[in-house]
């Protein structure tokens, strides 16, 4: 990865404590989860829909290489092949745990939550590029991104501030109108779901320690992850071990 772009925040004293979110912790709130398959109820995404979206990001990206901002999961399970990456600051937006799953992270019967940019602040995240073919890697991002009808978490064209300057890249923010978005809720509220929340990608927290370590790969510090974190290890040490099956 490229070297650190100076519109990192400088004022953040240096962590000294490890996480106490730790992966014994997270081993925890594992189990053997079957994929139940499409939620019922709702309308999944078709071929159709996919080959339409991609089309539509197409047309309205500007010249030059497409670019991803990635803030979570994206930073190491990007689906479709990127490659560069240098930091970037996305103004107007930061990152939430602010809408429920019922699949992947999270079950109809003990719905998780998930990350998406929400309205207000700003987020530091990664900038990269999406290679070639660039229509087929971006429909893979897309269908890892998107798979319910109405989208909660959809594509838009970001303005984001790296060392080189600003430019356009493409982000996944949460529309507030969706049925699944959760809006501001108190962290004590969210860490409660991510130490019991399970699906067959993982758990909530699991997808917080990894979204935390990597960003401290790239050199970033979220404050609001790293209080989270904390207190999601609290609730797990609070909960009974999950017994596996």
């Amino acid at each position: 990865m490229n070297k650190p772009i100076s519109t990192a925040p400088r004022t953040s004293p240096p962590r000294k404590a490890p996480m106490a979110l730790t992966e014994d912790l997270i081993a925890r709130t594992m189990r053997a989860v079957e994929d139940a398959g499409p939620t019922p109820g709702m309308v999944h995404m078709t071929d159709a829909d996919y080959a339409r979206i991609r089309d539509e990001v197409l047309a309205g990206s500007p010249a030059g290489p497409l670019k991803l901002f990635a803030y979570g999961s994206l930073l190491w399970k990007p689906a479709g092949e990127v490659r560069g990456g240098e930091r970037a600051v996305a103004s107007g937006w930061h990152r939430s745990f602010c809408f429920t799953v019922q699949r992947f992270r999270g079950t109809v019967e003990k719905p998780g939550l998930m990350m998406a940019l929400d309205r207000g602040g700003q987020c530091q995240g990664m900038v990269f590029e999406i290679a070639e073919p660039v229509a087929a890697n971006l429909e893979a991002l897309l269908r890892r991104e998107m798979t319910i009808l109405p989208a909660v978490n959809v594509p838009r064209w970001l303005q984001v501030r790296t060392e080189g300057g600003s430019c356009r890249a493409l982000g996944f923010v949460v529309d507030p109108a969706n049925p699944r978005y959760a809006g501001k809720l108190d962290k004590q509220a969210i860490a409660a779901t991510l130490a019991t929340a399970v699906g067959h990608w993982g758990s909530g927290a699991q997808y917080l320690f990894e979204t935390i370590r990597h960003l401290d790969a790239c050199g970033i510090r979220d404050r609001n992850l790293w209080a989270l974190q904390a207190l999601v290890a609290e609730e797990i040490g609070r909960v009974p071990r999950l017994t596996r099956p």
